[in-house]
């Protein structure tokens, strides 16, 4: 009777501890997100690496079993060991090793000197400097692949059409062309501005104490530069190669363009006949991105403080680059902001006039009168020569649905992962210290980290068998978007639920008012101009996404399957087109977000 009893006692008290947990709303989000991000993040990685021991019929592993179905190991030992193992794994692992450290070095080089010259000199034209050095990020990431295309192919080196400088009589050898150099450092130029915001940021907010002391103590410049002030700046540059390196591991477009033969473009090649194998890659790319993760845990536990040992509050004095320094350095940054930012728009907008597009051949002979306008205002495509069938781009609906299904899907994206990933901040913040908020933190971070093309194949596959088959449909879009996207929401939502009180709620708590009104009327309100950027980071990227959605959705779904499809059918003159309207719309939904929430990547550093 009394063990009865005691059992019924510690089951009552056990009932009591599960009411007092979920009478809290943010542990009823922690509870019930932990379960969504974990089946959302699992159930695609169990499946990709199911089809990598199972067999598929009409493929390689088919063909040496000789079975139609089944599961063997026999696509790991072929992708391994066989006589093409070079071919399909270690030179596209090596590629992309090579292209990931490359771009991380060019962007570090490029971005952070930047940084350097707009926080701590007097440089000229810093406010517009600042602002047209983060386009190449804003736009899509195969705009300056495409513009290197347009500037050095030539058909002697290339076997293409003659571009820029070719139709001047310059040619450019075959590896600054195409390959390995280029697509680095297109890649670091793309993502250079995540190292001008990063350690721009530290470099803008660092404790001038610490250069002080050191000024005080007569330590000369070079040692203070390489012993204080880059030890500080040391997070920035490694946040900068984990975001980078795992970008660059994952980009099919640039690699696609520059014909460059990595882990995504190897995946893409092999996803016909050599599936089993293809998942073998993505899980390579995935277990980069977990090393990612592993590696920027332990930066947090070892990262160090300084702590000044003399030396006067204040701030040191800017760098004096000279009455002319100043202008000639901002004058070199503005033609090579030129290049990365407005000659793309341009570029592609040219693109479209030309009667043979990338040949420029008319340069060179001066004859300008062959331009035309078919591109835009055929409305008879047998009328027109080239055109393959298609109306002209103002009057073709595949390219008008894509647009459309582009800004639905960004929009849904954005809307959903922003809403998600501000229930993860608050739930995390208020639960800071316990294991369950480290690990949905850690869970909602793990798809940013993983390649888009893994992460794009993972869905693939769950979701486009026998029995659920979201195959070509904006609901699959959707999902794959909003599981990628949330960490943008979810880390601007905690670094500002963070900086909130906790009194704040508590003083409402006390006075009875419901938790919906609580986040509706205090919290969002207060946090408005982070929670708003958590919306709008999915939206922007969306649009401009090819390497996560291409798996998974045909042509005239969106528009980067859509110029990837004219590309192939040699249209070239719509893919430069559609490049233009995508560069356009994101430009003008950028400004517009700027002048109605008054954010701004640069915000806060220079611009």
């Amino acid at each position: 009777m009394k063990q009865q009893t005691t059992s019924i006692s510690r089951s009552v008290l056990l009932l009591n501890h599960v009411k007092t947990f979920l009478s809290k709303p943010q542990n009823v989000i922690l509870l019930l997100l932990g379960i969504i991000l974990t089946i959302s993040t699992v159930a695609p990685i169990v499946a990709i690496v199911q089809d990598t021991i199972k067999i598929h019929p009409g493929t390689i592993d088919a063909y040496i079993t000789k079975k139609s179905s089944g599961y063997s190991f026999v696509n790991y030992v072929d992708l391994f060991t066989s006589r093409l193992a070079s071919q399909n794994l270690w030179i596209p692992l090596l590629n992309t090793i090579i292209l990931a450290i490359g771009s991380c070095i060019v962007s570090i080089l490029y971005g952070g000197i930047f940084a350097f010259l707009v926080t701590r000199t007097n440089l000229a034209w810093k406010k517009y400097l600042s602002s047209i050095f983060i386009f190449p990020y804003i736009m899509p990431q195969w705009t300056l692949a495409v513009v290197w295309q347009h500037v050095f192919s030539s058909n002697v080196v290339t076997g293409t059409s003659d571009g820029l400088l070719a139709s001047m009589g310059i040619l450019m050898p075959k590896w600054w062309c195409m390959g390995l150099f280029p697509s680095i450092v297109v890649l670091g130029l793309h993502y250079a501005p995540f190292a001008y915001i990063l350690v721009g940021g530290i470099f803008k907010n660092m404790d001038a104490n610490l250069e002080e002391a050191a000024t005080i103590l007569d330590t000369p410049k070079h040692k203070i530069m390489f012993r204080v002030t880059l030890p500080m700046v040391r997070p920035a540059i490694l946040s900068t190669i984990l975001l980078v390196f795992g970008g660059a591991m994952g980009s099919y477009p640039v690699p696609h363009y520059l014909n460059l033969v990595t882990l995504s473009t190897k995946y893409v090649s092999l996803n016909v006949k050599y599936k089993g194998e293809a998942s073998i890659l993505a899980i390579v790319m995935m277990l980069f991105g977990v090393a990612i993760m592993f590696v920027n845990q332990m930066s947090l536990k070892s990262r160090k403080n300084y702590t000044t040992v003399t030396g006067k509050s204040g701030q040191i004095s800017k760098i004096n680059l000279g009455k002319r320094g100043k202008y000639i350095i901002a004058l070199i940054f503005v033609i090579l902001t030129f290049f990365t930012s407005i000659f793309p728009i341009v570029s592609f907008g040219f693109e479209t006039f030309l009667p043979n597009p990338g040949d420029y051949s008319f340069l060179y002979t001066g004859n300008t009168q062959n331009l035309t306008t078919k591109w835009w205002t055929a409305s008879d495509p047998k009328a027109e020569n080239g055109l393959y069938g298609q109306l002209g781009i103002l009057h073709n609906k595949t390219i008008w649905h894509a647009f459309l299904g582009t800004i639905y899907t960004a929009f849904m994206c954005s809307i959903i992962a922003g809403t998600l990933g501000t229930m993860i901040g608050y739930a995390v913040s208020k639960n800071r210290r316990s294991k369950g908020a480290s690990y949905v933190n850690s869970v909602a971070f793990l798809p940013y980290l993983m390649p888009s093309v893994a992460v794009g194949a993972a869905f693939f596959i769950l979701f486009s068998g026998e029995k659920i088959n979201l195959f070509n449909t904006y609901t699959l879009l959707i999902i794959v978007g909003t599981v990628k996207y949330i960490p943008f929401a979810s880390r601007s939502a905690l670094n500002s639920m963070l900086q909130l009180s906790g009194e704040i709620e508590e003083s409402a708590i006390i006075q009875d008012i419901p938790w919906i009104k609580r986040m509706t009327k205090i919290i969002i309100p207060i946090q408005k101009s982070s929670i708003i950027s958590g919306y709008l980071m999915p939206f922007m990227t969306c649009l401009r996404e090819l390497s996560l959605f291409m798996l998974l959705c045909v042509q005239g779904f969106i528009l980067a399957t859509t110029l990837d499809y004219f590309d192939e059918m040699g249209l070239y003159a719509f893919s430069s087109g559609i490049n233009l309207i995508l560069i356009i719309t994101i430009l003008v939904c950028n400004t517009i977000v700027n002048k109605v929430t008054g954010a701004s990547l640069d915000s806060g550093i220079g611009g």
